[in-house]
């Protein structure tokens, strides 16, 4: 089939371009900010030799929307093509910032300098957005070169990053994507990752800059056959409870750390890192660090007994047979079976129906092209009575359609109904930015419940592509055996992460237990010395504040009060600045804290929404809990808010909301963990005591 879709073309040219022009090659806009406000994406905007400034009309920070691709000149990096500007924009997870140029969705920068001149200024902004940067050079910008933050999954390509005032790349918040190819120069710090950024750094020159890495917080990225050389400090700083991927005994990483200052690795935390294929000095590694040899060769495939003349030696073989065994799936009439054919939403029915025998929990299913003669009807339908498959918003079942890999996982997750998925365990896969939002909770849970299986890199998800038939046979069976009805099969690609998950005596069966379990996964709250949590005592003002200050990590956006009664040398006396500052927490009139006195359910709510600046949809909304008469008016809009973004949660009763009532360990956990929810930091959980509505 061939692509219809028409792309524009526009030309600008700072020095010889008018933007009375129309655009042309012949008659270019003078300014980018001219082209941009040309409607007809997707659009391609070439930019001719010169400087894009103020001066020849730009308006800063300039907005490239999706599907619009700004290209100078790829083959010498940008050279002579110049953006230089600075403006203030409103960043959903920072606050107000200074940039350069945002990139928005899937848009795209191609061969240009960029340079951003004002203090703490950034090249380019990058939120929440799939968008691509490749062979651009980002020279002398007042903080970093890239910024991104968010949920963003970046391509960042064969760059330059050179001279930058604090870093050349900036990685924060939830945000992952690919960094490949790139050089880091000269720059105080080449690349800086924090808070929960997992992405992959591959293949990247980073040299001559006073550090090369720096890991903060609870930073996951995947290193593999980088050159960190000739930092006058040092190669990677591993702070926080930052866990880099540096090999494992079947994937080595091949990074390449010499001639580096003070260390080729630091590694501050508590946690043993790993390094496997990597080229360090040993004298130049510090802290706790485990060197293992990686394997020369993978792991032999299961060699069970088959019937099928294509699946003798096959790695799913035993998988299969089991499957065979109890007549859940068969092969084809000429004696094979084809185990790495993709398998149809209809056939992945047809094997589901045969395997379980679940109750219906979705009654009267039906799909408009689904007819009742139709093969595979009844398998179908008693699938997605079961709660394994659904249609298409069209009311369609497309049933000879491909059935992906994340699909698939999600359907055995949703059907069986499986649960406590931890988002950390996604750590094992490199390819992990693969995974749609939508499937990690689930494809966390799958993999904590030992269901994926992995052939022939088992730290490659491969999420988007086809399922094989083999690979159905081998998720089906390995959901039987979490189910205890086989027993386990050893193969070495079953997926087996090895996360240390925060466990307390006292939390068994308690409401609040997949909250808190959320966040001590995340390293953001902790228990007490015999091992409990304690989740019904009352949580102090103190700790809550330092709870939030971790939590959220807030930017400044006012000066923190000194408290008359928090001396310097209080346990949470940073935490208290750090939250008072960011607008979570304040003081009373006579200048105190009061940091030992409890916290009341209604100030939580209500610090978290003024913390994180969050906001309502219907500001004219009525609140239906019983006893909404004992909110007080200055909270009742806080509290709409706090309702419609689902972070109120009120055991046992939902209506009741006992707004001036001391708040517990748990539901201070819930609401925390609620919130970083709402600004979509972590995987959501169910819960049938988070109030979702409000009335009109």
């Amino acid at each position: 089939m061939v692509n219809s879709t028409l792309v524009t073309t526009l030309y600008v040219n700072p020095t010889q371009g008018n933007d009375t022009n129309v655009g042309s090659r012949s008659s270019p806009f003078k300014s980018i900010t001219r082209a941009l406000k040309v409607d007809k994406p997707p659009a391609i905007i070439q930019l001719a030799s010169g400087t894009y400034s103020v001066a020849s009309g730009e308006v800063f920070p300039l907005m490239i929307p999706r599907q619009v691709t700004v290209i100078g000149n790829e083959n010498n990096k940008g050279a002579g093509i110049v953006i230089s500007g600075s403006g203030e924009f409103h960043s959903p997870s920072f606050g107000m910032q200074n940039a350069t140029m945002l990139l928005l969705g899937d848009a795209i920068l191609l061969g240009v300098t960029i340079t951003n001149p004002v203090a703490k200024g950034t090249g380019v902004w990058i939120e929440s957005a799939t968008s691509r940067a490749a062979n651009n050079t980002f020279f002398k910008c007042g903080r970093e070169g890239v910024f991104v933050t968010g949920t963003a999954k970046p391509v960042i390509v064969d760059n330059v990053f050179v001279q930058n005032a604090a870093s050349g790349l900036m990685m924060a918040r939830n945000s992952k994507g690919e960094v490949l190819r790139n050089v880091f120069q000269k720059n105080p710090l080449g690349i800086a990752i924090s808070d929960f950024a997992a992405p992959l750094l591959a293949s990247n020159t980073i040299s001559d800059n006073r550090s090369a890495i720096a890991l903060s917080r609870n930073a996951r990225p995947v290193l593999r056959h980088n050159l960190i050389t000739k930092n006058t400090q040092g190669g990677m700083l591993v702070n926080g409870s930052a866990v880099p991927d540096l090999g494992s005994s079947q994937d080595a990483a091949g990074n390449i750390f010499r001639d580096n200052g003070d260390f080729d690795l630091h590694n501050t935390t508590s946690q043993q890192l790993v390094s496997v294929g990597n080229q360090l000095n040993p004298t130049q590694v510090k802290g706790r660090v485990d060197f293992i040899v990686a394997q020369e060769d993978h792991p032999r495939p299961i060699s069970g007994k088959t019937s099928f003349s294509d699946l003798a030696g096959h790695w799913a073989v035993d998988f299969v047979e089991a499957l065979v065994s109890k007549g859940a799936i068969s092969g084809f009439p000429d004696g094979t079976f084809k185990p790495d054919a993709p398998i149809t939403r209809a056939q992945y029915a047809a094997v589901i129906a045969k395997t379980f025998q679940l109750p219906v929990i979705n009654k009267n299913s039906k799909f408009t092209d689904v007819k009742p003669d139709f093969w595979a009807a009844s398998a179908i339908f008693k699938t997605a009575e079961m709660g394994f498959i659904s249609g298409f918003p069209d009311g369609t079942f497309r049933a000879g359609q491909n059935l992906t890999k994340v699909q698939a996982i999600v359907s055995i997750v949703n059907g069986l109904q499986l649960t406590g998925g931890n988002p950390h365990v996604l750590n094992v896969y490199r390819d992990r930015a693969q995974i749609p939002s939508y499937a990690i909770n689930a494809v966390a849970i799958a993999t904590q419940k030992l269901l994926v299986v992995n052939y022939p890199q088992p730290e490659q998800l491969e999420p988007l592509r086809d399922i094989t038939r083999a690979e159905v046979a081998a998720l089906i069976y390995q959901a039987l055996v979490a189910a205890s009805q086989e027993k386990a099969i050893a193969s070495p690609y079953i997926i087996s992460p090895d996360v240390d998950i925060p466990s307390f005596v006292d939390i068994m069966g308690h409401w609040a237990e997949p909250f808190i379990r959320g966040l001590a996964s995340m390293n953001l709250t902790h228990g007490f010395a015999d091992g409990s949590y304690q989740p019904n005592k009352p949580m102090t003002r103190a700790q809550y504040a330092a709870l939030v200050a971790v939590a959220f990590n807030p930017t400044a956006k006012r000066p923190a009060p000194d408290f008359t009664d928090v001396p310097k040398d209080f346990w949470a006396y940073n935490a208290l600045q750090i939250a008072a500052s960011g607008g979570f927490v304040s003081g009373f009139g006579d200048r105190t804290f009061r940091p030992d006195q409890n916290v009341q359910k209604l100030q939580v709510i209500v610090s978290l929404v003024n913390g994180l600046a969050l906001s309502t949809s219907d500001h004219n909304t009525a609140l239906t809990y019983r006893d909404s008469h004992t909110i007080p008016d200055y909270a009742r809009q806080a509290v709409v808010t706090a309702t419609q973004q689902r972070i109120v949660v009120n055991y046992p009763d939902p209506q009741q909301l006992l707004p001036t009532r001391e708040a517990t360990r748990a539901e201070v956990a819930a609401m925390v963990y609620q919130a970083l929810v709402a600004i979509q930091r972590t995987p959501t959980i169910n819960s049938p005591y988070i109030v979702s509505t409000v009335s009109n």
